[in-house]
């Protein structure tokens, strides 16, 4: 069994989940690399370090989800912490008006299996191989850290399936708080504002622009080692459990 600290991060490829990736292994863990084969985690991995192993995954995939779990168990024989950093946005209207056109059941559907779903999958299979761990001198076995993010405060125009499935996220920190503190692992999720990762490529330098300018300070968007220096700060802190911490920069919508 590995004598270092074990994470599972999802979404690792980039973004969030590729900082917070870089961030643990600074720190000193061994970290399992969860996201779509057709992403770049294998070269991330590659590039970050032996201290990583990328394992293809479809977080909505109970196969693809047990998998990374087993082969976690098989190279490190336990779980301390997971971080579900995975997920899709879309910028869709329920009614285009103009075009007569409803949303897409599809597409709002895929942002909630995503989004919410697939980290409540990782949740759940998780749990057997972090509950197995030795209690620390806190009494603690692992932690869950999910990712939610201001659209489940401020949801705007367009935002209906991206809210929905951050709101979710926010609405089940607590009690999955409760399902698991009789075993010692805490569950605390992040609310970020707009960071600037590939989620967000797809706006234009002008609307960038504007959104940070909105944020009462800094006036700039997020940079994913800020979430990252978050996630390390709620493993750290023992006290810390059922909350949803917002990191924004004070940006609030109307």
């Amino acid at each position: 069994m590995s004598k270092a600290l074990v994470s599972l991060v999802t979404g690792a490829a980039s973004g969030l989940g590729k900082a917070t990736v870089e961030r643990l292994v600074k720190d000193g863990y061994k970290v399992i690399m969860c996201d779509l084969q057709s992403s770049e985690g294998k070269s991330v991995a590659e590039t970050i370090g032996p201290n990583t192993n990328f394992v293809p995954t479809d977080v909505r995939s109970e196969t693809d989800v047990q998998n990374a779990i087993d082969t976690c168990k098989q190279l490190h024989g336990k779980l301390n912490l997971i971080v579900n950093c995975a997920g899709i946005s879309i910028a869709r209207k329920v009614f285009n008006f103009n075009k007569s056109s409803a949303h897409s059941l599809e597409e709002f559907t895929d942002v909630l299996m995503v989004n919410t779903v697939g980290s409540f999958n990782v949740i759940r299979l998780g749990a057997a191989l972090m509950g197995n761990n030795e209690i620390d001198k806190n009494g603690q076995r692992g932690v869950v850290i999910n990712t939610s993010g201001y659209s489940a405060y401020d949801g705007q125009m367009g935002q209906v399936a991206f809210a929905a499935s951050k709101g979710a996220i926010a609405a089940m920190t607590l009690p999955l708080a409760r399902d698991m503190a009789s075993q010692g692992i805490r569950h605390c999720s992040i609310a970020p504002g707009l960071f600037d990762t590939p989620l967000i490529n797809h706006l234009p330098d002008k609307v960038k622009n504007y959104f940070a300018d909105m944020t009462p300070f800094p006036k700039r968007l997020g940079q994913p080692e800020e979430f990252a220096n978050l996630v390390v700060s709620i493993v750290d802190n023992p006290f810390l459990n059922g909350e949803v911490i917002r990191i924004d920069g004070g940006i609030r919508f109307i």
